[in-house]
């Protein structure tokens, strides 16, 4: 039996529970991606997959609805892919996990994908179904919008007619979303040297920070394990020699990483300065986070000799703990003409130590272009005075408020009819393919909305049952509505 099987709306449920099936973390998107283009060919749809592996299929107009506009539906197949820590199963071959608990939908030891899962399970539910009156619909599913937005930069929209596009990857029932932040991912790297040391070798791990998602939930200003790390080594720093063996902290640069953990050598006699260092710093950090990340806590574990240990020399040891310690991240600014909207943050969001380098990756985001280039010059700043090169990838622009859309003004109205409230008009923080897709087809009015997700991008992901009926029912209202523009 399916676990989703009594969920309604069956279809999107059915859907959604295929769409786990596949593995399709970004970068991994080649078979749901195969999985689309067979669903078009079955229904006989029109559909182009390009190189890239986006996704564009085509319905016509049902009866009644020839001469109306089209409507653009939009969202994104690949998701942020992580699991608990000892979690057997291998999330680039194997499915996820589904489970239900109440109104959640879940995905037992990992992330569940709702984002954006759930926006390519309404496409399809919606392009599988006989009875749903609507215009020509063109259906939109780009590759590594999590990486960078890869998909829709290289996307050739030259074929699309139309200029009204729903993206369904928000996360809050009840807004409609017509703005979002630009962004980038900026990496470092670090060049190092090893040398062979003898010393005692201990793993030191940051564990039990909450994570999230770095726009929608940067502003919650929980603890980021890998700043967490730099500050730790860095206090060691000030009181004895330590050398880096092992440097490993988050999983994808716009998810707040929840643990990180290194493995250092130091002399034998200091066993009790650094006991005592990391007790004086926990105790800081379960003061300072008590209500942010209140089972934030730091783990020491002795290891085996094992001899002579190839380890990042002394000075480039400091070098990669300063760079750690001394980056920004997390909130930079808060926007003067939004209350309680991000304007511009980073978040640190992988590091890593090879054999010969340390890397580290950012999310830098900004509803300001000018903001977010004044950000990643000040990283670059930083950068050099340690020695370390950057590069800058998946620059992708913001999305502008638009003052007057009657697409908007359409949602808002169908959504008055439907819930008996207003809904609530927003920019967010997070980025959204918007951006990128408005400014390959002029004069697209953009809406972006979703059902009710929490913890997205971590392994406490849930997906709420009933939004996602609730906002079916919506988007199946709102084409229904494009008819004469009502």
């Amino acid at each position: 039996m399916r676990v989703t099987e009594n969920l309604n709306p069956k279809k999107v449920f059915y859907y959604f529970e295929e769409i786990c099936k596949i593995p399709h973390g970004s970068g991994n998107i080649d078979r749901l991606s195969d999985y689309l283009v067979e669903f078009a060919k079955e229904r006989g749809l029109f559909c182009i997959q390009d190189t890239c592996k986006n996704v564009i299929i085509i319905k016509e107009a049902t009866p009644g609805y020839e001469n109306e506009e089209p409507v653009i539906l939009q969202g994104h197949m690949d998701m942020v892919a992580v699991k608990k820590p000892g979690a057997a199963i291998d999330m680039e071959k194997e499915g996820l996990l589904l489970a239900v608990d109440g109104d959640d939908l879940f995905a037992e030891d990992t992330s569940l994908g709702g984002d954006d899962g759930i926006a390519v399970a309404y496409a399809l539910a919606i392009l599988d179904s006989h009875e749903i009156a609507h215009p020509r619909l063109e259906v939109i599913v780009t590759v590594d919008e999590e990486v960078g937005m890869d998909g829709a930069r290289e996307l050739d929209v030259s074929m699309l007619k139309g200029r009204r596009m729903l993206n369904l990857d928000s996360e809050e029932e009840g807004y409609i979303l017509a703005g979002c932040a630009g962004g980038a991912r900026v990496d470092w790297q670090l060049p190092l040297t090893r040398e062979g040391r003898n010393g005692k070798q201990y793993a030191i791990c940051i564990k039990g920070l909450q994570g999230g998602h770095s726009g929608a939930e940067i502003d919650k200003e929980r603890g980021n394990a890998n700043v967490l790390l730099g500050r730790v080594l860095y206090g060691l720093c000030q009181s004895m020699d330590l050398y880096l063996v092992e440097l490993e902290g988050g999983l994808a640069d716009n998810a707040i990483p929840r643990e990180a953990r290194a493995v250092i050598v130091i002399e034998d006699d200091k066993e009790k300065l650094l006991m005592d260092g990391i007790k004086a710093v926990e105790e800081e950090l379960r003061q300072e986070l008590q209500t942010k990340d209140p089972d934030v806590g730091i783990e020491i574990e002795e290891l085996e000799e094992a001899g002579e240990t190839s380890c990042v020399t002394g000075a480039d040891s400091v070098k990669v703990v300063s760079l750690l310690f001394a980056a920004p991240c997390g909130v930079q600014a808060m926007s003067a003409d939004i209350k309680g909207l991000v304007e511009t943050s980073l978040n640190m969001g992988i590091v890593s130590l090879k054999q010969d380098k340390a890397a580290v990756q950012f999310s830098v985001r900004s509803s300001l272009e000018s903001a977010k280039r004044a950000l990643i010059a000040k990283l670059e700043c930083i950068a050099s005075m340690a020695g370390a090169s950057q590069e800058v990838h998946g620059d992708y622009p913001g999305w502008a408020y638009q003052k007057n859309s009657p697409f908007r003004d359409m949602a808002v109205n169908v959504f008055r009819d439907l819930y008996g409230k207003e809904p609530e008009i927003q920019a967010i923080h997070a980025g959204l393919e918007c951006g990128l897709l408005s400014a390959k087809i002029p004069g697209l009015e953009c809406i972006s909305i979703g059902p009710d997700m929490k913890n997205i991008h971590t392994t406490e992901e849930r997906l709420s049952i009933s939004s996602t009926e609730r906002v079916w029912n919506y988007v199946v209202e709102l084409l229904k509505a494009t008819k004469n523009g009502q």
